[in-house]
């Protein structure tokens, strides 16, 4: 976020960084004057927060607040905000791109290209068809919704889970995700991880899937039992998965609950970056600097998520609709 670093302290503001995975002690310190907490993933605990006396408002530049202790933030009435739209497009290509990946074996026929040179048509290499599956959306959001017009174009049969939003036209609603699992060819998860969906995807819900069914996560990883995904994998109990999220951050090759899933042909590792395009980080930068500014001129602060925990404030913020 170099150019709302520079734009700050060309208003006059000093800018403090400090490293990722900065340690809860050093960033209450580092706290102690400071009117505004710019943030990604650092946890900001309600201990960090009650440490920051003049603190007037947290932005997470991104979209995920599960890391913000937001009840800890509103006793004080400082406002919490993110930025939800700058990427809804974006992520659900990047959703999309996983899926055609999967069902053309991309991994493992640019891994026999790569190896040898050229692969000849065998039983290997065969590949599915997207135009009359059946994609189920885990949450039908901003992204969600995107997701499924992509679907529409390659005439897929859409499903969808979510107890909030309002179904954009041709996705059918499912009131039961195991229903709806069962009838899916494709599962993609776009929705927020709070305490109702952590491991909303678990053992239970991967064994309702078919056994031919792949599975997508762009959303957030702790929102997928991952142990049990594993399992599910090396059983062969679902047809393959592509994760660009996990629950611990960075996946190793070694060492990691999930190194496994490298060797697997049938699944693909991507590096938290479906988010990550020119046109997302620009308009990801702008957003986040009208927030910042906002709340150190003592502004209301816009909220544009419809995320019940940010829409539960009432103190120093405004709504959009």
């Amino acid at each position: 976020m170099q150019g709302v670093d520079a734009a700050l302290r060309a208003a006059g503001h000093e800018v403090v960084l400090l490293p990722d995975g900065v340690g809860e002690d050093e960033l209450a310190r580092a706290l102690g004057d400071a009117e505004l907490l710019l943030m990604c993933y650092t946890p900001v605990t309600a201990r960090v927060i009650g440490a920051a006396p003049k603190l007037k408002g947290i932005v997470k530049y991104g979209v995920g607040i599960d890391a913000i202790d937001i009840e800890a933030a509103k006793r004080r009435g400082i406002p919490v905000v993110n930025v939800p739209e700058y990427a809804e497009e974006t992520v659900a290509e990047g959703a999309f791109a996983l899926l055609i990946c999967l069902c053309k074996r991309i991994k493992p026929i640019l891994g026999a290209m790569d190896a040898r040179g050229w692969a000849w048509p065998s039983s290997q290499w065969l590949g599915l068809d997207l135009a009359g599956k059946t994609l189920g959306l885990v949450g039908v959001g901003r992204i969600g919704s995107s997701m499924a017009r992509m679907a529409q174009g390659f005439r897929m049969r859409l499903l969808g889970f979510d107890p909030y939003a309002a179904f954009p036209p041709g996705v059918e609603k499912r009131t039961g995700l195991q229903d709806m699992l069962a009838e899916c060819d494709f599962v993609s998860i776009h929705c927020v991880l709070n305490p109702q969906t952590r491991h909303l995807i678990g053992d239970a819900e991967l064994r309702g899937m078919k056994a031919s069914a792949f599975l997508v996560n762009v959303s957030r990883g702790a929102i997928v039992d991952e142990a049990a995904l594993l399992r599910a994998l090396q059983e062969r109990r679902i047809a393959g998965a592509a994760l660009d999220v996990f629950s611990a951050e960075p996946v190793r090759k070694q060492g990691h609950q999930l190194s496994a899933l490298y060797a697997m042909d049938n699944v693909i590792l991507s590096p938290h970056l479906s988010f990550y395009t020119r046109e997302a980080m620009a308009r990801l930068e702008a957003e986040t600097l009208e927030r910042c500014r906002e709340v150190l001129e003592g502004r209301p602060v816009t909220v544009k998520s419809r995320d019940p925990r940010l829409r539960a404030q009432c103190k120093g913020v405004r709504f959009t609709d």
